[in-house]
């Protein structure tokens, strides 16, 4: 498979496209392969099933987000601006 320790899942690229690449691929896919809190039963058990696709394996619940990760910094802005907005109305 080409994995070794040092380089894990990006050592399948072997001595091709330098290090700080490599580095960089192999920190996405582990930050994509990891389990992430699920927005409706808050358990960690989202895996991503396609490119923008996660679903938590407990409740089943099927949502989109980032290509790599479920919720990206754009969506958070979003989220707290959209909070900020609706408290606002309210009082």
């Amino acid at each position: 498979m080409g994995r070794t320790k040092k380089a894990g899942t990006a050592g399948r690229f072997g001595a091709r496209y330098g290090v700080t690449l490599r580095q960089r691929v192999a920190k996405i896919e582990q930050n994509m392969k990891a389990k992430h809190k699920c927005p409706s039963c808050q358990t960690k058990a989202v895996r991503r099933i396609s490119t923008g696709i996660w679903s938590c394996r407990k409740c089943g619940h099927t949502f989109t987000g980032g290509a790599y990760i479920p919720a990206t910094d754009a969506q958070k802005i979003l989220r707290s601006f959209r909070e900020r907005s609706v408290s606002r109305r309210t009082t």
